[in-house]
């Protein structure tokens, strides 16, 4: 599963260094979220919890953790890479808020990527590639369509209402994105031509849009779920991805590419659980172009948010 690849992926993408070069290379990007949670702890009412959570922490390389534990009376890491949470705490200088940070190691989409890869694992993929890229894809898409996604997710060492502060800390694609790549995985390991054709199976692209909200509404509905009354959630999320070729050029639409992450819906899932105190974009630069490869980027998406009232009702 690519799940599996998260430790690994996050040694090279987040921590100290990665901070640093953020700083040279995106400084918005890290003020923007740092802002953003800032915000967000300001916004707490008064006799709302002062324990703080955050949803894919890794090694906070984007949310400032000394800020957050300063503000609370503990700070709850989730995340599947114990390491990476490891790290993050480590670079808190004072003992005293090392040790206000907790850790759960879990994966909070409730094991989304296990549900899928179980039904993947019952159909002989190869068989389907020779049968023709229909047959490949229908059984693609008969899988996404019966994968359990729970909503939300139930983790038992995360209580529903414990929390003053929940943030979502750029991790809700992944939520998504890393079990679709285990699907293509399938293709490219049966017949990798079949990539070429995704796009004209229709099942297939609705299948794999409603998974998509399917995953981003039990995010959201576990977000909100932990909150406890009076309580802010802050949602960091990638909007768009977009490779461009030239230096310089990351702002140029001619020179550059842009791929959609979440569905044309995405604000109005937001407004069905949350109502939006505050929302912002910005561009987050995470490769320059060399000569082998394009530069990347994100367009992010900030929130704060707190529950619609008719939830505590």
């Amino acid at each position: 599963m690519r799940i599996d690849t998260l430790s690994s992926y996050n040694s090279q993408m987040q921590g100290k260094e990665r901070r640093e070069w953020f700083r040279q290379h995106a400084p918005q990007h890290l003020k923007n979220c740092a802002t953003f949670v800032s915000r967000g702890l300001t916004q707490r009412s008064v006799g709302t919890s002062r324990s703080s959570l955050i949803l894919g922490a890794g090694a906070c390389t984007e949310v400032p953790l000394s800020d957050v534990a300063r503000s609370s009376e503990e700070v709850v890491l989730a995340d599947l890479d114990l390491n990476s949470m490891q790290r993050g705490r480590d670079e808190l200088l004072a003992a005293s808020l090392r040790k206000r940070i907790r850790f759960v190691q879990c994966d909070i989409s409730g094991g989304v990527s296990s549900n899928l890869t179980r039904l993947l694992r019952r159909e002989d993929w190869s068989a389907l590639a020779a049968a023709g890229g229909q047959a490949f894809f229908d059984a693609a898409a008969r899988c996404l369509e019966q994968c359990p996604v729970p909503d939300p997710p139930t983790i038992h060492t995360l209580r529903s209402g414990d929390f003053g502060l929940v943030v979502s800390s750029l991790v809700l694609s992944q939520l998504f994105s890393y079990p679709l790549l285990d699907v293509l995985d399938r293709a490219q390991q049966a017949s990798p031509d079949l990539l070429l054709e995704q796009e004209r199976h229709r099942r297939y692209q609705d299948a794999a849009q409603n998974f998509r909200i399917k995953v981003i509404n039990a995010h959201l509905h576990y977000m909100r779920s932990l909150l406890d009354l009076g309580g802010i959630a802050v949602l960091l999320t990638d909007i768009r991805g977009f490779a461009f070729d030239v230096h310089g050029t990351d702002h140029d639409a001619t020179h550059r590419r842009t791929l959609p992450l979440v569905p044309r819906t995405f604000p109005d899932l937001i407004k069905a659980t949350f109502e939006v105190v505050e929302e912002g974009q910005w561009e987050w630069l995470t490769d320059l172009p060399d000569n082998e490869r394009p530069g990347r980027g994100y367009e992010i998406g900030g929130y704060i948010l707190k529950s619609l009232d008719h939830f505590f009702s």
